[in-house]
């Protein structure tokens, strides 16, 4: 799989690169079969390494173990590259500590070091500006080697991804399992938060990635507003815009737009926002994210042209070469002469999803 054309033919690999490309059959090599080879998936965003450490409520997984297992489950999803997303600016009422995120992305820079993970991980920190105390934490983060990418968020109730507080109520009153009371505290004290917290916060860390050489996301927008923000600040990707017209925007002023695969998945958002087809016919999509479940890439893309119109390589595209671009690799995300040798043999069937069959990285087999 070419970035605009399906080719029938050889890939040569030597020395961890792609050497050769070559329609036709080889006589020395691995046959597929008629299967597919892809690049590697460059995974932007997903919240997933979270599940493995805390695999139930009170309970605390290795946190080796639980990144290891974390990145097989990325690996034999075809997924090569990976930006774990740690939460920086926390609510009083999680699980996870400040401590807890640090510890994180220590694992995952000694594990990348000491070479013991299949995918190549780097960490997005995802700053909830709203939180009093997110650029101390920022502080604390920012130096890691792994750090390649912000994102600046603000769940607050009644706007972005929440414009509709019944749908804020459902998704958090069942997750936190709060009594009507509760909840309404729990909303006023978010709201106050976002409006003594969010602006300052939001400028402060901006700055802080300017001159830290970090890419910056913007998240959930919504509104113009929104957009023009995310341009003054230097932002460079949208992620989750919850509207066609925030998507549409962005687009217009540069901005890569990223939505959720899960979203194609399913036929649109659970929290009832802009459905991702929707952008992608407006001509308003550029990059898809597992965000909450690694196989979806893979998924989403074989089933993209049966769903809307665009080809194969199109659909590839979204899930490899785009957000190598957004995230600055520019060694891998496509076949090409040169580039990694991070590929994914993928089968397909009729009716079923697609498997994940072969996974190497830099030449190396890794699932």
């Amino acid at each position: 799989m070419l970035a605009d054309e399906i080719v029938h033919g050889t890939v040569l690999v030597r020395d961890g690169l792609i050497a050769d490309i070559a329609s036709g059959n080889s006589r020395v090599g691995e046959d597929f079969g008629g299967d597919t080879l892809i690049p590697g998936c460059v995974e932007l965003h997903t919240d997933h390494l979270e599940t493995h450490i805390q695999p139930r409520p009170k309970v605390r997984w290795n946190l080796d173990a639980a990144l290891q297992a974390h990145d097989g489950q990325i690996a034999t999803s075809g997924i090569t590259t990976v930006f774990d997303a740690l939460r920086v600016g926390l609510e009083g009422d999680t699980e996870f500590g400040a401590g807890d995120m640090s510890e994180m992305a220590d694992a995952i820079a000694a594990a990348s070091a000491e070479g013991r993970l299949r995918a190549e991980h780097f960490i997005h920190l995802r700053c909830e500006v709203s939180v009093l105390d997110v650029v101390d934490h920022f502080d604390s983060l920012q130096d890691n080697p792994r750090v390649r990418l912000a994102s600046l968020m603000d769940h607050a109730p009644g706007q972005r991804q929440f414009v509709s507080l019944e749908a804020y109520r459902i998704y958090y009153q069942g997750k936190k399992k709060l009594s009507d009371a509760e909840f309404a505290a729990y909303s006023e004290r978010r709201v106050a938060d976002s409006a003594a917290n969010s602006d300052r916060n939001r400028r402060l860390l901006a700055d802080r990635c300017v001159a830290a050489g970090i890419a910056m996301a913007s998240h959930d927008d919504a509104t113009p507003a929104h957009v023009e923000e995310s341009v003054a600040l230097g932002i460079a990707m949208a992620e989750f815009p919850t509207t066609i017209e925030a998507a549409t925007l962005s687009r217009e002023a540069g901005l890569q737009v990223l939505m959720g695969a899960p979203n194609v998945v399913r036929g649109g958002s659970h929290s009832g926002n802009v459905s991702a087809l929707d952008l992608l016919n407006a001509g308003a999509l550029d990059i898809l994210s597992s965000d909450y479940v690694p196989f979806s890439l893979v998924q989403a893309a074989f089933l993209l042209p049966e769903c809307a119109d665009i080809d194969l390589p199109h659909a590839i595209r979204l899930i490899s070469a785009n957000p190598a671009a957004a995230a600055g690799l520019a060694d891998r995300g496509r076949i090409a002469p040169g580039l990694r040798a991070d590929l994914v043999r993928v089968q397909t069937q009729a009716g079923r999803p697609p498997r994940v069959a072969a996974v190497w990285r830099g030449g190396y087999r890794v699932a």
